[in-house]
């Protein structure tokens, strides 16, 4: 959480808090090393797999599809995702995941942000992923002299990027705790975060036209994020770490094709949508539901029901 609160959505507009982010779709070259990692590597079960399109999650949710093209490839100084982030129901879920990434010897970066532990890693074909649980009682941000920080509950002021103290993470762990199991019902996608082409549009689009409660921007760090409540801040993020006005993404590209926003029910979707059109914003129906780009030509999908396991969308 940020020490000053930030500016919420006049009463009556805006998405409602019960709102969340359904899962991912991604372009990879090899829909068979992918799918093998993210059953191997974090445990998730694949639904289904039809020629080169795939679905994975939990037990009972599809949280990433795959589509493959091996002609695709990876571009840099484009819009897109930064990381898709995987929100764990316990600590102690985070602590097995962590642990089974270190069993296997797989890289990752487990860092303390204060308000969530976490550890980052990328994929076999470069894709950022970010594993986490909230935190908010541990810790705050706040900016001091335009530099963002963390006050931590215990007094410490870390720079909000601290080592994760791993040992104290795996006390939550016992000797009897498998870690080659299923991703744990209750997982989520917790949070997306983008290289956008601009904070202000960004902030705009995100807070003003689709609802979402506005958090901070942080100039110095070229990086903005809006949330849905207090509870549930950093839903999603922008930065512009690639540079302001760089160019989408070709349709070429490894990567991201959409994420998915869930709003609760079919008034709500369509609220939402009406004022993405009052804004002059293009939307197009498609089978997953509402396909809408951002200001950043980011696209991302508005619907009111997460997809079938079977493959029916």
């Amino acid at each position: 959480m940020i020490a000053d609160k930030p500016s919420s959505n006049p009463e009556g507009f805006g998405i409602p808090p019960t709102t969340r982010l359904g899962y991912v779709h991604l372009t990879v070259n090899s829909l068979e090393y992918e799918i093998a990692f993210y059953m191997q590597a974090l445990g998730f079960h694949l639904h289904w797999r039809e020629g080169v399109e795939a679905a994975l999650g939990t037990q009972s949710e599809v949280l990433l599809r795959l589509t493959e093209n091996p002609a695709a490839r990876r571009y840099q100084q484009t819009t897109g995702m930064y990381h898709f982030a995987i929100l764990y129901p316990s600590r102690k879920e985070l602590a097995r995941a962590i642990a089974r990434l270190f069993v296997l010897h797989y890289p990752n970066a487990p860092t303390d942000h204060g308000v969530s532990k976490t550890t980052y890693l990328d994929d076999l074909e470069g894709n950022n992923i970010e594993l986490y649980v909230r935190s908010l009682d541990d810790g705050q941000f706040e900016i001091v002299n335009g530099q963002m920080q963390v006050r931590y509950a215990d007094g410490r002021i870390g720079t909000g990027r601290d080592p994760l103290d791993v040992d104290a993470l795996f006390q939550e762990l016992d000797e009897n705790d498998r870690l080659d199991v299923p991703l744990p019902e209750g997982t989520r996608i917790g949070h997306m975060h983008l290289y956008a082409s601009g904070l202000d549009t960004s902030m705009h689009f995100y807070h003003s036209i689709l609802g979402f409660e506005q958090g901070p921007v942080i100039e110095s760090f070229r990086m903005g994020e809006v949330g849905l409540d207090e509870q549930q801040p950093h839903v999603i993020a922008f930065n512009t770490w690639k540079g302001e006005g760089i160019p989408p993404a070709p349709a070429d590209a490894l990567g991201l094709q959409y994420f998915t926003i869930v709003l609760p029910d079919a008034n709500e979707l369509k609220r939402a949508v009406e004022r993405v059109q009052a804004a002059g914003i293009p939307v197009q129906q498609v089978p997953e539901g509402v396909l809408v780009r951002d200001p950043s030509y980011i696209r991302m999908i508005l619907t009111d029901r997460m997809p079938a396991t079977n493959g029916r969308l």
